[in-house]
């Protein structure tokens, strides 16, 4: 049997672990799903409580920013959608998805001791290929977010890609070589997005200046990289950081120009 097959979640074990957080009796278990994200959002519609975990061992459309699919065979990742109710401004949703891209980036350098790089706003990669997205959703009033849900897929056993992928997809097993527990992976991931979640809660200010430090650590992206961002018409520059929003900023021969919904990638 392979370490895909074999690697099989124990919730018991999990809602143990968490007792201290919020999802500790609210994970629940898909072997096969079209989307987490899909059915987070359409239950959180209908009351879902905070801190439902909503795990798939499978997604047949798995989705990821800007309308692009997830590749997410049987058994060969960790796709999680986590739902918040997050007391937060609209406005500050980025700081949201910014902290979940770090909270991702701890949980694998905790269980694997590898150190991801951050692809602005929240795509993981080692080297110049992606094994981690993070896609977050909304539904909000003028003044506050209803809810927020955190969807993230992980590639975790994956020995190969499909060709057209092979050039800019990698998962865990790949890069050492050794298979890694979804399990174990869950685990430091819950508990790394609900420490970001609590600093978010209670001091988004504070949080965000945290973020914005974090970042500059963690992401050869945020400064000096040249870059194309598929924005508007499109453009390339050179990253100059983070505002104090957390929009990252491009200087291109026609000025400083800020990201505000496109891709970014290497130019």
């Amino acid at each position: 049997m392979n370490p895909a097959e074999e690697d099989r979640y124990d919730l018991p074990a999990l809602d143990a672990a968490l007792v201290s957080a919020p999802f500790a009796g609210k994970i629940r278990y898909f072997a096969s799903l079209p989307s987490t994200n899909l059915l987070a959002m359409q239950e959180a519609e209908q009351g879902a409580p905070e801190g439902t975990v909503y795990l798939a061992d499978e997604q047949t459309a798995g989705r990821g920013r800007g309308g692009h699919t997830w590749h997410s065979l049987p058994g060969s990742g960790l796709y999680v959608t986590v739902l918040l109710r997050p007391r937060i401004a609209p406005a500050d949703v980025l700081w949201l998805s910014l902290a979940a891209g770090l909270a991702v980036r701890q949980a694998v350098q905790q269980v694997t001791s590898l150190e991801a790089d951050i692809r602005w706003p929240n795509d993981l990669l080692f080297g110049k290929k992606k094994f981690c997205g993070v896609l977050t959703e909304l539904n909000a009033e003028v003044t506050r977010v209803r809810h927020a849900v955190i969807g993230i897929g992980i590639n975790v056993h994956q020995e190969r890609f499909p060709e057209d992928l092979a050039s800019t997809a990698t998962s865990l097993q790949i890069e050492t070589g050794r298979s890694w527990a979804r399990q174990d992976l869950l685990l430091a991931l819950l508990q790394s997005l609900h420490q970001e979640a609590l600093w978010l809660d209670e001091n988004t200010a504070g949080a965000a200046s945290g973020i914005l430090n974090r970042l500059e650590a963690s992401s050869s992206w945020i400064r000096g990289k040249r870059v194309h961002v598929e924005e508007t018409e499109g453009y390339t520059g050179t990253t100059a950081g983070l505002d104090t929003r957390g929009f990252l900023r491009v200087q291109t021969a026609g000025g400083l120009r800020t990201v505000l919904s496109g891709g970014v990638r290497e130019s």
